[in-house]
């Protein structure tokens, strides 16, 4: 089954909370900053993800979604 995490980049303030509790340890910031000049969070390696939803559940803003196929 493979899961897909989404971030609204948008709205991320690249706190790294999600970086943190990452079990897999395939989160980080992009290089490139959003419209607000945060650099956002991406998963780097979706097929990896065990969708714990750990990263969805420390996000202080609520921008991340773990769905599966």
């Amino acid at each position: 089954m493979t899961m897909y995490v989404t971030f609204r980049k948008d709205r991320c303030k690249g706190c790294g909370l999600c970086i943190s509790v990452c079990p897999k340890e395939i989160l980080a910031l992009e290089e490139e900053t959003n419209i607000k000049g945060y650099r956002p969070a991406v998963c780097t390696d979706m097929k990896a993800c065990i969708g714990c939803a750990g990263c969805a559940k420390i996000c202080p803003d609520s921008i991340i979604t773990i769905e599966k196929e």
